[in-house]
């Protein structure tokens, strides 16, 4: 299968690992953890790459840019869930340690992509001529 337009972007492939690593640590919770905290996590850190994704297939700068910023709040519900985890001691310093450089790393890309999006709409702005 070909990949499309949006698995090639950086962005997508770091919202991928991020979910990756959060499915795989929250698999080996305890069911009530996984019920709770667990479901939420993992459900705002897949929204992250299905947002970048249904953007990307907007092909509208506008409409992009929407779910871009979507994928951010998802992001930082993402870190909501991580901070609830690692307060009630689901997460080790070593798993916090790992994830900390790629929602890092992820959020300069998100704003940078945002930021890409924005003067891309502005320059291909229709005029009236």
């Amino acid at each position: 299968m070909d990949r499309s337009n949006f698995e090639k972007l950086e962005i997508y492939q770091l919202a991928e690992k991020l979910a990756d690593e959060i499915w795989f640590i929250v698999e080996k919770w305890q069911y009530f953890e996984k019920d709770t905290v667990g479901k939420q996590i993992v459900r705002s850190a897949d929204s992250v790459g299905a947002n970048i994704a249904e953007g990307n297939g907007r092909f509208n700068y506008k409409d992009n840019q929407r779910f871009i910023r979507i994928a951010r709040g998802s992001l930082n519900e993402t870190r909501h869930w991580l901070r609830r985890a690692y307060t009630r001691n689901l997460l080790t310093r070593e798993e916090i340690e790992k994830l900390k450089p790629v929602i890092e790393n992820l959020t300069l890309k998100l704003n940078g992509y945002l930021r890409y999006l924005t003067n891309a709409s502005t320059n291909h702005a229709p005029t009236n001529h």
